[in-house]
């Protein structure tokens, strides 16, 4: 988003205040439910009766030249949800969410509501009634955007923006967004560009005359026109459909051609048999933290949601000197836009062609067991499922030891560590190596010192079991790929299967 994109509203900021005001007392005067506020399954009135603000969210700053400086840049957003189901503090917590979102797009969050209803309005998203006290709070805050919590449909965009008179964004939209700042390489531009489009194409609008605008020409008598241009012709929006639809298509050719690329790597990383490890998890998790404590690789690490998007592959080795990939990959966020899974479908594959995938989860987020949840979904949809998983709990130093425990209860096969001081990495090494495949074929040589190379091979692509240096040479006993296999048969004493 840009705040460049928008109008002011400070001409507005003040007109209807009185009742914004009363909406404001009731609204802080809201407590959390109890059963008792329920019968049969309703709502009781006063929970029906109005927006409640979450409070906490606001990003706006005192300080008058900052201010200042930022409203140049920045939008200033007002954050709605629809609380359907589960607690009022599952639906803070994707509130609060919304808002790190924003804010990470450039936006200033003033205000955040939330609507408690069974079901989305298939108008306007949280009903007529509510939209306009939605305006009210617009025109209360001076706010030029509202953020919903969740997919509109096009028809609820246009709704909604019809009632609250300024720009009204999905969270679909908002990730779109901030997927397209972040984009840094050729292919995570062009996958961000396919997403975009695939959002784009049904929410296309006609603005004025441009809906009935012709590309075709009248009759034999007609002045402007010409060959191949009479009939009913094409519609702007028709067009401009059309060519949506052709950058989508030539989009999905260059993305197809970039993924061979990384195929014929993997390719060859399996040829040589090296184990495979994918770094997944829930966005600002501490991914590509992990990745240089692990590494060494120097990646971009900030406190920001969606700072990686481009896979970054790097050689890492077990505490034995075995070697394997270690890959970064992008994260993930509740409700990822089904745009973006199957625009990112190419880079997810890292995921999907490793031998282990190492889960890391915020042990200092509010909901870390809605994290692991978001994250497998994903997963399944990439269809990796099945590919063995260590559950690797970050920032101990900044969690809850209570929480903590809680994790290592629920997942068995997790660890708790931080990537930030280097707590429990050894831990996390010694059980990457017990969790990666061993070799399939366990050989017994003794080598000549001559053939030194063979040896690093063993050590680095192999599992060694046992190494004596004789007289005669180096003996090995040791598990290796079947090609390693065969370059040592001259020098075997016993090949064991």
């Amino acid at each position: 988003m840009t705040s460049s994109s928008f109008s002011s509203q400070d001409a507005q900021r003040r007109s209807e205040s009185l009742r914004a005001d009363a909406l404001m007392e009731e609204d802080v005067a809201w407590s959390d439910e109890t059963d008792a506020e329920r019968d049969g399954g309703q709502y009781d009135r006063s929970d029906r009766a109005a927006l409640r603000r979450v409070v906490g969210l606001s990003t706006e700053l005192e300080d008058v030249t900052e201010v200042e400086y930022r409203e140049l840049r920045l939008e200033r957003v007002v954050l709605v949800g629809v609380w359907t189901s589960g607690s009022i503090q599952d639906a803070e917590n994707s509130l609060a969410e919304l808002a790190a979102l924003s804010e990470t797009a450039g936006a200033m969050v003033l205000d955040g509501v939330i609507q408690r209803r069974n079901t989305p309005d298939p108008a306007t998203y949280i009903g007529s009634g509510k939209a306009l006290e939605l305006r009210d709070i617009v025109l209360e805050t001076g706010a030029d955007t509202v953020v919903c919590d969740g997919e509109l449909s096009p028809g609820q965009l246009i709704h909604l923006e019809d009632v609250v008179k300024v720009k009204v964004v999905d969270r679909t939209a908002l990730i779109l967004d901030i997927f397209a700042q972040h984009a840094k390489s050729r292919e995570g531009k062009a996958q961000v560009s396919l997403a975009q489009m695939q959002y784009m194409l049904p929410r296309l609008r006609g603005w004025g005359q441009s809906l009935s605008r012709q590309m075709g020409g009248g009759g034999s008598g007609s002045t402007g026109g010409g060959m191949a241009t009479r009939g009913p012709g094409e519609t702007k929006i028709e067009t401009d459909r059309r060519r949506i639809r052709e950058k989508m298509a030539k989009l999905r050719r260059e993305i197809a051609n970039m993924k061979r690329g990384r195929d014929v790597k993997r390719q060859e990383r399996r040829r040589r048999q090296v184990p495979s490890v994918a770094i997944a998890g829930y966005t600002n998790a501490g991914k590509s933290s992990l990745l240089n404590r692990l590494t060494g690789a120097g990646v971009l690490v900030e406190n920001s949601l969606f700072a990686t998007l481009d896979p970054t592959v790097r050689r890492a080795e077990t505490p034995s000197g075995r070697g394997y990939t270690l890959a970064d990959t992008v994260g993930f966020v509740r409700h990822l836009p089904h745009h973006l899974v199957e625009a990112f479908r190419s880079t997810m594959e890292e995921v999907g062609d490793s031998d282990l995938i190492l889960h890391v989860v915020d042990g200092s987020h509010p909901a870390p067991e809605e994290q692991l949840a978001a994250v497998r979904e994903v997963v399944r949809d990439v269809e990796a499922g099945d590919i063995p998983e260590i559950v690797v709990v970050n920032k101990a130093d900044a969690a809850d030891p209570l929480v903590l425990q809680r994790l290592l209860r629920a997942e068995p096969h997790s660890v708790v560590v931080s990537a930030r001081t280097g707590q429990g990495i050894d831990e996390l090494l010694t059980l990457i190596e017990e969790s990666l495949p061993s070799p399939k074929v366990e050989v017994e040589a003794l080598l000549p010192y001559t053939e030194g190379g063979l040896v690093s091979r063993a050590h680095a692509d192999g599992e060694v079991l046992s190494e004596e240096h004789t007289g005669e040479g180096t003996l090995l006993r040791a598990r290796v790929s079947e090609e390693l296999a065969a370059d040592l048969r001259p020098y075997a004493l016993a090949t064991l299967r």
